[in-house]
C-alpha cells in the first residue's frame, strides 16, 4: 500500500529545484496515504462480509485517498516528478487493467525523463510501446547520472522489486531503498544489451543481491 514517507528539502543535488509548494503537496498528500494504509489495515475482509460492509469499507478508504489524489495531481501541475510516480502507483493499485496505461504510462514516462528511477519499473510493467523505445533506454543512462537529486526520497515503494536479496513474496507493495532502484535500472539494462550483460547485471548483484539476475548470471547460459 501507499504508505507516507517524509521528505527532507526541496533543493536538490546539480543546482535542480522542486518547487517548495509542490513538495508540500507532495508531503501533505503522503500523510493521507498514510491514513488510508492504516485504515485498510484496520478492516477485516472476510468471505462473510456483506454488499453493505463492503461499501462502507471502500467508502471510508475513499475520503484520505480522494483529497490525496488532489495534492498529488496539483504537485504534478508544477512539475514534481515523485509527486507523478507515485500517482501513477495509485492508478497502477487501484484502476481496472485496462485503464492503468492510459492514466498511468504519461505520468511514469515523464517521471523517468526527470531521472527518478522508480518509475521505470511501472513502465516495465504497464507502458509496452514506450519500453521498447530508444527514448526508454536513454532515460535509463539518464538516471544514473541524475541518481543523487532524489536520495532524500527514498524509500519508495513498488508494485514488485525484482531486484532484491530474496525472491519476492505475495502481491503487497515492496519498500525498496535507492540502491534497490538502481539494481533494477541495471537489470533492465542488461535485459537489452546482450553484449554489456553480465557487467551491468553483476553491478545489480553488488548493489544488493539482485534475486532476478543472481543465478542467471552464473549460469553457463547467458
Amino acid at each position: 500500500m501507499l504508505l507516507a514517507i517524509l521528505v527532507p528539502g526541496c533543493a536538490l543535488a546539480d543546482g535542480v529545484r522542486i518547487d517548495p509548494h509542490a513538495d508540500l503537496l507532495y508531503r501533505q498528500a503522503l500523510t493521507l496515504l498514510e491514513q488510508a494504509e492504516q485504515q485498510v489495515n484496520s478492516f477485516s475482509l472476510k468471505t462473510s462480509s456483506t454488499e453493505q460492509d463492503l461499501a462502507q469499507q471502500g467508502q471510508a478508504l475513499g475520503r484520505p485517498l480522494a483529497p490525496a489524489v488532489s495534492l498529488l495531481n496539483k504537485a504534478v501541475e508544477l512539475d514534481h516528478p515523485v509527486a507523478r510516480y507515485r500517482l501513477a502507483l495509485y492508478y497502477m493499485t487501484y484502476l481496472p487493467a485496462e485503464q492503468i496505461p492510459p492514466a498511468a504510462c504519461p505520468l511514469l514516462q515523464t517521471s523517468l525523463e526527470q531521472g527518478f528511477a522508480p518509475a521505470a519499473l511501472g513502465i516495465e510493467a504497464w507502458c509496452t510501446d514506450y519500453r521498447q523505445s530508444a527514448a526508454f533506454a536513454k532515460n535509463l543512462n539518464h538516471v544514473q547520472a541524475v541518481a543523487n537529486r532524489y536520495a532524500s526520497y527514498y524509500p519508495q515503494p513498488a508494485e514488485r522489486l525484482l531486484c532484491s536479496p530474496e525472491q519476492p513474496q505475495g502481491l503487497a507493495l515492496q519498500w525498496g531503498r535507492q540502491r534497490d532502484f538502481l539494481a533494477e535500472i541495471y537489470r533492465l539494462q542488461g535485459n537489452d544489451n546482450p553484449d554489456q550483460r553480465q557487467r551491468l547485471w553483476q553491478k545489480a548483484v553488488d548493489l544488493n543481491g539482485c534475486f532476478a539476475v543472481r543465478q542467471r548470471l552464473f549460469s553457463k547460459h547467458l
